[in-house]
């Protein structure tokens, strides 16, 4: 169904503030009237050349702010990354499906920026007494994010690089299977790299636990009409079906964890 309320048109609003969480990633806080907005729902950003969507990394309806993460990758997110506070940027949004709160004890798994949607999910479900492990991935300690900003949750945080410089050495999904064999975890959420999520869908099936996942497909529209970010066989739109789906509906998606669509179609396999 076509959106038609006002979220479908940016709001253009002054940077209120800019945090450097790495070398790589910044995030930008906006002055934002929090009506519900969930873990794992997505803004699209505009710098009024281009528009992309990105997650939502802070929710904070006390101080009426919202965050957005930017991992400089490209030219949009190095034009970000160049702008400074009281510059303008346009938001519109939120769209899609976020994480659903469930169970008493939750193991939570980002990979790189996506961390992103990982960090808003554990703080919402501390603030109702939910037991989150959670584990921050990254390649190497430098790239570790939000260490400190959940260290102040509650939960447990586990910091793993791959190269060892930091907490865990190894891949989140190995400490993820650990972790899983000596807990009694009712749920996992994960957002990350497709093939570390891939993964974890293997490892949610063979230790029977229920898990969500963020996923991520080129998306132009956010409303389900230019088909940008359909996937194949199920032909669901990941802007609006997801991008938060459970593992039994990743099931039913061939194409996960093999290959996603570029922006004009073309197959690229992970």
């Amino acid at each position: 169904m076509l959106r038609t309320d006002i979220t479908n048109f940016p709001q253009v609003l002054k940077i209120k503030r800019i945090v450097e969480e790495t070398p790589t990633v910044k995030t930008f806080y906006f002055p934002w009237e929090v009506k519900g907005e969930i873990p794992g729902q997505f803004l699209m950003l505009w710098n009024f050349q281009d528009e992309k969507p990105m997650s939502i990394s802070s929710i904070d309806p006390v101080n009426d702010e919202i965050g957005i993460s930017v991992k400089m990758v490209g030219p949009f997110t190095q034009s970000l990354h160049k702008l400074q506070e009281n510059d303008l940027l346009g938001l519109r949004g939120p769209y899609g499906t976020g994480f659903q709160i469930a169970g008493s004890k939750v193991l939570a798994v980002g990979g790189g920026i996506g961390m992103a949607p990982i960090a808003t999910f554990t703080e919402e479900a501390s603030k109702i007494g939910v037991d989150v492990d959670v584990i921050t991935a990254a390649t190497t300690k430098e790239e570790i994010i939000f260490q400190e900003r959940l260290n102040t949750t509650g939960a447990n945080v586990l910091p793993t690089t791959d190269d060892g410089s930091h907490g865990f050495c190894g891949f989140a999904t190995e400490l993820a299977e650990k972790l899983i064999k000596e807990e009694d975890y009712d749920m996992m959420v994960a957002c990350g790299p497709e093939i570390m999520m891939k993964k974890l869908l293997d490892i949610s099936n063979q230790y029977q636990l229920p898990a969500q996942f963020s996923m991520e497909r080129y998306m132009k529209c956010a409303l389900g009409i230019c088909g940008q970010c359909c996937v194949d066989d199920v032909g669901w739109r990941i802007c609006v079906e997801g991008p938060v789906l459970w593992g039994d509906q990743l099931m039913m998606i061939s194409e996960f964890g093999k290959y996603h669509r570029d922006s004009s179609g073309v197959k690229k396999y992970f």
